[in-house]
C-alpha cells in the first residue's frame, strides 16, 4: 500500500489550500493597515520573516519541549516502535521520530513540517490505557496527519492568527510617534482590523481542525483495516480524560489543536469553540466505515 492509498484526503487538501489562502489575504491586509498606521515597513517585514522561520523550523521542537517530551528508544518502548514500523511499511512512508511524555493524561500528537522531520509523540497515560490494537489505531491516526501535511498547515495557519496581537503592539508603539490624536486613531484602526483577522482566523482554523480529525480517523481505519479498534481507543481515551484534574487539562490546552482528543472539560459552551468534532460524530463515522469495509471495497 503506497501513500496514494492511505491518508490522502482530497477534501482536506482543498480545505487547507483555501484556509491558507484566506488567512494569507487577510494577513496582508493587516500588514498594510499596520504600515499605514505608522509601523515601519522594514521592521514589520523583518519581524514577520523571523517569526515565520521560527514557526516553520522550530515549532515542533518548541512544542515537544513544552510538553516535556523525550526520545523514546526501541528498547524502552518496543511496542510503540514495532507498531509504527509495521504501519510505515504498509503505508510506504519514512518512519518518524518517536517521543514520549511522562503524563497521566492519555493523548498523542504529531509534529513536523514534513515526513522526514516528523515526530509522533504519545503519553505514558495513553500507553497504560490502550491495548495493542487500539494503540495501533491511534498511531495510524497520527501517521495520517503526517501524510496529509496538515500538521504543517495548522502550524502556519496558527502563525497567521497569533501574529495579529503582535501587530497591535507595533501599531501602538510606532503610532505614538505621530502624536496622541493620530496615535489613538492608528491604534484603533489596527486594533479593529486585528480583531477581525483573529475572528476570521479562529473560525477558519476551527473548521479545518475538525475536518482534519475526520480525515485522519478515516486514514487510520483504512490503513489498519480496523475502524472499530480506533473507535474503541477514542472512547477509552475520552473516558480516561474525564478523570484528569482540570488544572492539568488547562496546562495542556495550548496543544489541543494537535492532540488526538482535546484536553479540556466537557460543556456545551466549549463545544462551540472546540478544535475537534464531537466524539459521538467521530465514532459514528468510524462505525459507518466499519460497515463499508465489511460489505466490500471502500469507495474513494
Amino acid at each position: 500500500m503506497g501513500t496514494g492509498d492511505f491518508g490522502k484526503s482530497t477534501g482536506l487538501q482543498a480545505r487547507m489550500l483555501l484556509t491558507v489562502f484566506g488567512l494569507g489575504v487577510i494577513y496582508v491586509v493587516l500588514i498594510v493597515v499596520a504600515i499605514s498606521a505608522g509601523a515601519g515597513g522594514a521592521g514589520v517585514f523583518i519581524c514577520f520573516a523571523a517569526l515565520c522561520a521560527v514557526q516553520l523550523f522550530a515549532s515542533d521542537k518548541i512544542a515537544l519541549h513544552a510538553v516535556g517530551a523525550t526520545d523514546a528508544s526501541p528498547d524502552q518502548f518496543p511496542q510503540v516502535h514495532g507498531a509504527i514500523e509495521r504501519l510505515c511499511i504498509q503505508a510506504n512512508i519514512p518512519k518518524p521520530r518517536v517521543a514520549v511524555v511522562k503524563s497521566a493524561m492519555p493523548n498523542a500528537f504529531a509534529v513536523g513540517r514534513s515526513q522526514k522531520t516528523a515526530t509522533v509523540c504519545v503519553t505514558t497515560g495513553l500507553l497504560n490505557t490502550l491495548n495493542p490494537a487500539q494503540l495501533e489505531g491511534v498511531l495510524a491516526h497520527e501517521l495520517a496527519h503526517i501524510v496529509n501535511h496538515d500538521v504543517m498547515v495548522m502550524t502556519v495557519a496558527s502563525f497567521f492568527a497569533s501574529v495579529a496581537a503582535l501587530l497591535v503592539r507595533f501599531g501602538f508603539l510606532f503610532g505614538r510617534r505621530s502624536g496622541n490624536g493620530q496615535a489613538q486613531a492608528a491604534l484603533g484602526v489596527v486594533l479593529l482590523v486585528s480583531l477581525a483577522v483573529y475572528a476570521v482566523s479562529f473560525v477558519l482554523l476551527r473548521a479545518l481542525s475538525r475536518y482534519r480529525e475526520f480525515a485522519a480517523d478515516r486514514g487510520a481505519a483504512v490503513l489498519t483495516g480496523a475502524p472499530s479498534a480506533l473507535a474503541s481507543a477514542l472512547l477509552a481515551l475520552d473516558q480516561k480524560m474525564a478523570g484528569i484534574p482540570s488544572r492539568d487539562l488547562r496546562a495542556a490546552s495550548s496543544m489541543n489543536a494537535f492532540f488526538i482528543i482535546p484536553a479540556r472539560p466537557k460543556n456545551a459552551l466549549m463545544r462551540l469553540f472546540a478544535t475537534h468534532p464531537p466524539m459521538e460524530k467521530r465514532i459514528a463515522a468510524l462505525q459507518r466505515l466499519e460497515a463499508q469495509l465489511q460489505s466490500g471495497p471502500t469507495a474513494r
